[in-house]
């Protein structure tokens, strides 16, 4: 994937687009501006990188309590999606299929977990740590 550099300019170039967006600019235009770099951590230590989101920012429950309530709909999950690809293909993240198939499967994922999340009714989650991302099947836990 090319490291944390790679996964850094990933989210920068992605969160310019957002900000620009107008679907999605109203559910990040309260958020700080280094957001990019706290989610770079996350996808860091889901891609296998170091812990540095659970050690610096308080793991998978923190992350949780951020998406709940926001109440993201399925156009902005779907914008959202399409935004972080376009973002992919725009910093020439590695575009052979098993890379792209992985890394799209996990975006779908946590995407759809995120709007799971941030449904009103949302239950509380049962997971307690940062899912480890594989880069040929869904890791333990995850289904």
């Amino acid at each position: 994937m090319g490291g944390r550099d790679a996964i850094r300019h990933l989210l920068q170039v992605f969160y310019a687009k957002v900000e620009k967006d107008d679907l999605l600019q109203p559910l990040f235009q309260h958020m700080p501006p280094d957001h990019h770099v706290h989610v770079a951590m996350w996808f860091e230590e889901v891609f296998g990188g170091e812990p540095l989101y659970t050690n610096d920012r308080g793991g998978f429950k923190n992350m949780i309590r951020k998406h709940r309530g926001r109440s993201i709909q399925a156009e902005q999950r779907e914008r959202w999606v399409s935004l972080m690809m376009q973002s992919a293909d725009e910093i020439e993240l590695p575009s052979d299929p098993e890379f792209r198939s992985a890394f799209t499967a996990y975006i779908e994922w946590g995407s759809r977990r995120a709007m799971a999340n941030s449904q009103p009714d949302a239950k509380p989650s049962k997971r307690d740590t940062v899912p480890r991302w594989g880069w040929g099947e869904a890791p333990p836990g995850t289904l």
